[in-house]
This record gives C-alpha cells, sequence and structure tokens, in this order.
C-alpha cells in the first residue's frame, strides 16, 4: 500500500492507495484515531457490496455504523439533500467523536464533506472515493460543496479530510463511461504541471483503458502527489497557485450548468473545456499547435468526447461562465496552457474569443 502525504500542518493527513486494501486502511484509521467509536457512513446507492465489506470491518473494531443513502448524480449535491442529511445526523447522534465516511463519488464526497464542516461546527471526516474522477481529483484538497440550480458548487467550505482511502477494486466493475471520465482529470495534471506525465499517459493509454491495476495505481499516486503539491502552497486560493488545478473547468463547468448537470457527466464536460481552452491558447499564439493536437488525440483515445453538441447554445455558456466563482469583480479568468506541463491565468480575454472558441468544438 503507497501512502501519500499531504502536508497542511495540523491538518495533514494520509492518502493510502492500494488494491485490495480496504481492511489496511480501517486498521490505519483505526491507529491514528484510537477513541472512534462511531462510523456515519454517506454511501452512493449503488454501493451496497462496499458499505456492507467496510461496515463488517469497522463493526470488528468496536465501530457503531449508521449509514445515510444517498442518489447518484449532481442533483443530489442540493441544499435539500443537505438539509435531509443534517437531521439524520442530528437523529443518529453524531458528535465530534464521530467521523463521517463518504463513500462514493465526487457527489457523494462533497456533500459528506460539507455536512461533516457545518454538523456542530464540524466533525472529522474520511474520503472513500470509488469513482477514478474522485481519487485523483475530488477527495484530495479539501474542498466540500453543493450546487445552486444557477450555478455547480456555488455554496461551500474548505475542510480537509482526515484521511483518504483509495482502493483500486472498486473501479473494476465502474461502467466505461464513468470511468472515462476521471481520466479527464489524469491528463489535466500532464497539462498543467508535469509533461513527462503526460507522456506516460500517451505510452499507457490502452493499459488505462483496459484498467490494468499497476498503471491505475501509478496513474492515481502521482495526480495526487501533484494535486497535494498545489493544495499544500495554496490550500484556501489566496495566492492564486491552486487556481490552475482548474484548467478547462471554467469552460466545463459553465457546459454542465446550460445542461442541467444531466447530459455529461463531470469529466465529459472538462474534456470539452479542456479542449475549448487548449484552442483558445493556440489562437492567441500562446500555446503550440502540436501540444494541442497531442491533448485532443489523447483525449479521444481515453475515450472522451472533445465536441460540443450542437442543441447547446454559445450565448448559455458565456453567461454561465460568468458565474465562475473564479471571476472578480465580473472579470473572467481562464486558465491557459503555455506549454506542455505549465498553465497561466488570464484575464480580460476578449468574449468574441471566448465565443469563438466554443463555437469552434462543436460535433
Amino acid at each position: 500500500m503507497i501512502t501519500v502525504p499531504v502536508d497542511l500542518g495540523e491538518r495533514s493527513y494520509p492518502i493510502w492507495i492500494g488494491t485490495q486494501v480496504l481492511a489496511n486502511q480501517i486498521e490505519k484509521a483505526r491507529e491514528l484515531f484510537p477513541q472512534w467509536k462511531h462510523a456515519y457512513c454517506v454511501v452512493d446507492e449503488h454501493l451496497d457490496g462496499i458499505f456492507e465489506k467496510m461496515s463488517g470491518e469497522l463493526q470488528t473494531h468496536g465501530i457503531r455504523v449508521s449509514r445515510f443513502t444517498v442518489s447518484s448524480g449532481e442533483a443530489s449535491k442540493s441544499v435539500d439533500q443537505l438539509n435531509a442529511l443534517w437531521n439524520d445526523m442530528l437523529q443518529q447522534k453524531v458528535d465530534r467523536k464521530s467521523i463521517l465516511l463518504s463513500v462514493g463519488g465526487g457527489v457523494v464526497g462533497d456533500l459528506g464533506g460539507f455536512a461533516a464542516s457545518t454538523f456542530m461546527r464540524g466533525v472529522r471526516f474520511i474520503q472513500i472515493p470509488t469513482t477514478l474522477l474522485s481519487m485523483v481529483d475530488s477527495s484530495v484538497g479539501g474542498k466540500t460543496g453543493v450546487n445552486l440550480p444557477q450555478a455547480k458548487n456555488a455554496v461551500g467550505t474548505f475542510w480537509q479530510p482526515s484521511g483518504v482511502m483509495i482502493d483500486t477494486v472498486h473501479l473494476g466493475s465502474l461502467p466505461t463511461r464513468e470511468y472515462a471520465s476521471g481520466l479527464a482529470e489524469v491528463v489535466k495534471y500532464g497539462v498543467i504541471l508535469d509533461a513527462a506525465f503526460f507522456n506516460y499517459l500517451e505510452e499507457h493509454a490502452m493499459e488505462l483503458l483496459a484498467r490494468s491495476p499497476s498503471s491505475l495505481e501509478h496513474v492515481i499516486r502521482r495526480s495526487c502527489e501533484l494535486k497535494a503539491s498545489v493544495v499544500q502552497k495554496d490550500e484556501r486560493e489566496t495566492s492564486g497557485l491552486r487556481a490552475i488545478l482548474n484548467y478547462g473547468h471554467t469552460f466545463g463547468h459553465a457546459i454542465e450548468a446550460t445542461t442541467a448537470y444531466g447530459r455529461y457527466l463531470h469529466g465529459e464536460a472538462i474534456s470539452i473545456g479542456m479542449t475549448m481552452a487548449g484552442y483558445l491558447a493556440v489562437q492567441r499564439k500562446l500555446w503550440n499547435h502540436q501540444d494541442f493536437d497531442r491533448q485532443t488525440s489523447l483525449l479521444e483515445r481515453l475515450q472522451l468526447p472533445t465536441k460540443l453538441a450542437d442543441s447547446v447554445s454559445t450565448d448559455s455558456i458565456l453567461q454561465a461562465m460568468q458565474l465562475d466563482k473564479k471571476n472578480e469583480h465580473g472579470v473572467l479568468h481562464l486558465i491557459l496552457p503555455t506549454r506542455m506541463g505549465h498553465v497561466q491565468s488570464f484575464r480580460e480575454i476578449p468574449s468574441v474569443e471566448v465565443a469563438g472558441a466554443i463555437d469552434r468544438q462543436r460535433r
């Protein structure tokens, strides 16, 4: 089992990565928190098998287990669902010696983390991501939140987990489309931070599609290391460094919001958003066309979309982009690549250029 540390002083925590290692991970968590008596589990509705195995392991350590089931999909990241979760935590007598476990993808992780950050002004929580996207991105870094109808993640907190348990065995039964969705965030790390990692992804694309355990462990570890390196330097997005992790996300989040979080999976929207951002960088002569083509080719080899449906209007995407949290005083901020492994933040890009990048990436 691999351990990747996230060094944040008193908020530091381990990321445990391996295959068939759930029992070992629970043992490690028990050692970290010897007074742990109650596990409140927020669980995706489709993960009965994982929950039952986890529950059995927890109970062997004398830990009481409660469960709150969450429906799959972005619709569950809502104020109504959060209210139901808070009330159930009250009924199940969650207190500051309880640990909330978020078991599922990014939706469950964000929702459970936000509930943990606000209930009784904060209780511990552990991320147990079961999708590739949540393993390499949303489970690490402490961002929590829910959506409003007009904007994704509009309400949230920074609340670091007490640990992250990543077991690649959970990926074996993941539907192909959902598995591929997570690969978009993996490609993102190569483009923004590590050209050698991008090369590795190009060379091992077929192994990743086949879900090779050794390739997955390497890719997940490196993605977590890269994200941790950024979070450690800019935990709460005060210096601007952490904003580089949003490459493709301003476009992608707007695509999700415009299509009511139903047409595209998150990683699919980010893949299209990265292609739009990359094309815009080429048009502005910031990035060379060869690397843009490499990005597009890799995304497509990994079975990710790079084109937007014609029925989604450019104006609606532009309007949604104006609601992005990274904007300041109505000025749009975009992360654009300048070379493979490096990106920068750019402001005040004319709307006509942004619209052109959107229109260029249509089916």
